[in-house]
């Protein structure tokens, strides 16, 4: 679901999130790997998102990556949802163990921040929001597992702060491709869908005298 409508990129105000990339969600061996293995391999969103990767650290954007990581006995679950008692039954994302690392091929650079959380969305009770604040970022592009869980329940509170956000389609996957292209398709009302071929294609802008990254594009809600 790439967009049609053009658009810029200014490095310097413009930040990668990078969801979940991790052992225990995205490998064949992994605690979830049920669940997103077979979607993250047959669409091959882990080479697409290390790609993209690169490309932005040579632009000299920032890149954060989001992991979601408990101590033993998970004192952090709430324990409300489907999801937090799976994560406690199949043992999952213990910190410190290898599940909860993220993959080697996505290893995040030396200068960039790793924040932690246990629900649903990176940003409540994490520096993500001071993170990109601290650099100005007004443009926020999101990858990662699972499409219709955390990384649209982080784009959405990046929404709900102010930012501008860009889900890159082919960088993110879901357990079925049905419940990613719905994602996909409610979220282009809040914010814009793109592919990495697009995100690769826009131009890089850097605004001069304090002028706002020019997303030339904008979505109205219908």
């Amino acid at each position: 679901m790439p967009t049609d409508d053009p658009f810029s990129l200014d490095p310097a105000r413009t930040a990668l999130v990078n969801v979940h990339w991790q052992h225990d969600i995205v490998t064949a061996d992994g605690a979830f790997a049920p669940f997103f293995a077979e979607s993250v391999h047959r669409h091959g969103v882990i080479g697409t998102t290390r790609e993209l990767v690169e490309n932005f650290r040579n632009a000299g954007s920032l890149i954060v990556w989001a992991r979601a990581a408990f101590q033993p006995g998970y004192p952090e679950l709430l324990l409300n949802t489907g999801l937090d008692h799976a994560i406690k039954d199949f043992g999952a994302l213990i910190e410190g163990g290898v599940g909860a690392q993220i993959i080697p091929e996505l290893a995040p650079g030396d200068d960039e921040p790793v924040v932690s959380h246990p629900g649903t969305s990176a940003f409540p009770n994490t520096a993500l929001d001071a993170i990109l604040r601290r650099r100005q970022i007004d443009t926020v592009l999101f990858t990662g597992v699972a499409t219709n869980v955390t990384v649209e329940g982080t784009a959405r509170d990046a929404v709900n702060l102010g930012y501008n956000v860009i889900l890159v389609s082919d960088a993110c996957a879901a357990a079925t491709d049905e419940a990613h292209e719905a994602t996909l398709a409610t979220f282009s009302l809040l914010g814009t869908i793109a592919s990495a071929g697009d995100i690769q294609r826009a131009p890089l802008q850097r605004q001069k005298d304090g002028q706002d990254a020019a997303l030339t594009q904008s979505h109205a809600l219908a």
